[in-house]
C-alpha cells in the first residue's frame, strides 16, 4: 500500500482533494481563492487518510496556489473560501498586487525559456548560405559581445532602502500569527499555519504555503 501511495503524483493529490472538497477545489473552469490557514484545516480533516500525508498535502497546495489559473483569480474584492466553499474573507489590494506580480514573473520566465529553446534549435539547424563562415569575423563579434556584457555589468544598481526588519521572538511563534518572511531580497506578508520544532509553515498572502526556519521570520 505504501509503495502505491508514493507513486501518486501531485496532480493526483489535487484531483483527490477536488473529489473530497468539491466546493473548495477545482481542476477545470473557475477557481476559488483559498482561505489563509486552510492547510491546517485540511490536515485535520485528512488525519486518518492514508492517501494524503502532510508533506504531500503541502506540496499539492503549493502547486495548486502557484498555478496561473489560481493566481489570475486573486483579485481585489474576490472572496477566499474555506473547505466547505463558504466565503470567509475578501482579498485586499496588497494580496491582489502580489499575486499579479507573481503571475507576471512566472509568465515572463516561461516565455524566456521558450524563446531560448527556440533560438538554440534554430541555431543548430542554421544552414543558410548567409551564415557566417569566416572565423575571424565570428571572433570579432564574440569579442564585441563580451565587451558589451562587461560594460553592462559595471552599471551601478540603485538599491531601494527598506525599513529594518525586527526578528520575531520564539515565544510569540504560534499558528495564526501575522508575520513577515524573508525570501530572497523582499520580505513578504504571511500567516503561520504550522509549527513543528524548528520547521515553521507559513501561508503567503497569495495563498502559497511554504516551510521555513525561525531565522527567516520577522514581526
Amino acid at each position: 500500500m505504501e509503495t502505491e501511495i508514493k507513486r501518486i503524483s501531485t496532480k493526483d493529490i489535487i484531483t483527490y482533494l477536488t473529489e473530497k472538497f468539491p466546493e473548495c477545489f477545482s481542476v477545470k473552469g473557475p477557481v476559488k481563492p483559498l482561505k489563509v490557514g486552510i492547510f491546517q484545516e485540511l490536515a485535520e480533516k485528512l488525519t486518518e487518510d492514508e492517501m494524503v500525508s502532510k508533506t504531500r498535502l503541502r506540496q499539492a497546495l503549493r502547486h495548486y496556489t502557484s498555478s496561473w489559473r489560481y493566481l489570475k483569480a486573486i483579485k481585489v474584492g474576490a472572496s477566499r473560501v474555506g473547505i466547505d466553499g463558504k466565503d470567509v474573507a475578501e482579498i485586499d489590494e496588497e494580496q491582489a498586487n502580489y499575486a499579479s506580480k507573481t503571475l507576471k514573473e512566472s509568465q515572463e520566465k516561461f516565455g524566456n525559456n521558450s524563446k531560448t529553446k527556440k533560438k538554440t534549435h534554430e541555431k543548430g539547424n542554421d544552414k543558410s548560405p548567409n551564415a557566417p563562415k569566416n572565423k575571424a569575423s565570428t571572433d570579432v563579434k564574440r569579442d564585441s559581445t563580451k565587451f558589451k556584457s562587461v560594460k553592462s555589468s559595471k552599471r551601478k544598481v540603485v538599491k531601494k532602502d527598506l525599513p529594518p526588519l525586527k526578528p520575531v521572538e520564539s515565544a510569540t511563534i504560534k499558528v495564526g500569527s501575522k508575520v513577515k518572511v524573508q525570501l530572497g531580497n523582499t520580505p513578504m506578508n504571511a500567516t503561520i499555519t504550522e509549527v513543528a520544532g524548528k520547521d515553521i509553515s507559513v501561508q503567503l498572502d497569495s495563498g502559497m504555503t511554504i516551510k521555513t526556519k525561525i531565522q527567516n521570520i520577522y514581526s
